[in-house]
């Protein structure tokens, strides 16, 4: 696998996203999908994968503590490319003992009781959605945070035993928003109060210009801790 990796990032190493997911997309079938959060480069994959294929399976995880505008952005998405992404949700009953151990709010306390919540809240239902899946498609970009500096176009995501693909790898925020723009794509009106990167509401703040687009993402930890868990490295 390994050497079939290095292959694929020599091959599409100068392609366009189109061309990867083109290439991804009528290679695997239904054993890819988008793994989306909503965000900005996800409803650019979004608008690229219907164009090529209408019927690509797009999903996305409900932790329970999204913001209001996340879910109006989903009912925006479906409409506009009348498709219906689905949603995962976390096991009530692990959520109810979580809770009940740690209270309501326990990621506030230490890096470990964070981790702990977006295992439960966001990776459980994200193995439960990868299961069926070769193929996950994400929408890692290299200048996101100091935490992806290092990320491929193809990757090999050990942690899930899947291929994982990052077609905006090599994009930068203005050839995001360029792309948004250009294509009328839907996207999270909290992008314009500050807040480039959204996750769940508790925590995720607003950022000061000139701050990290990840600097309002678990803002009371150090950066390299900045990961849920989604993309383990």
């Amino acid at each position: 696998m390994e050497e079939l990796i290095e292959q694929w990032n020599r091959q599409f190493d100068k392609k366009s996203p189109e061309e990867i997911l083109t290439h991804f997309l009528n290679e695997y079938d239904d054993r890819i999908a988008l793994a989306s959060s909503l965000g900005l480069e996800d409803q650019v994959l979004t608008d690229m994968i219907v164009k090529v294929s209408p019927t690509a399976k797009i999903f996305t995880i409900d932790t329970g503590r999204l913001f209001p505008e996340t879910y109006s952005l989903i009912e925006k998405t479906n409409m506009k490319y009348n498709i219906k992404i689905s949603i995962y949700f976390p096991n009530h009953q692990l959520i109810e003992d979580f809770v009940k151990i740690n209270g309501i709010n326990p990621f506030y306390e230490s890096v470990e009781k964070r981790k702990n919540c977006c295992q439960v809240r966001k990776i459980n239902p994200l193995l439960r959605a990868l299961s069926d899946l070769d193929v996950w498609i994400c929408g890692l970009r290299q200048e996101q945070s100091v935490t992806r500096t290092k990320v491929q176009t193809v990757e090999w995501d050990e942690a899930n035993k899947l291929i994982k693909i990052n077609p905006l790898v090599h994009w930068s925020e203005q050839k995001v928003w360029e792309y948004i723009n250009q294509h009328q794509v839907p996207y999270n009106v909290l992008h314009k109060r500050g807040f480039p990167s959204i996750g769940c509401q508790p925590c995720t703040r607003a950022v000061a210009e000139g701050e990290d687009v990840r600097a309002g993402r678990w803002w009371w930890e150090n950066p390299e801790q900045k990961e849920c868990g989604l993309h383990k490295r």
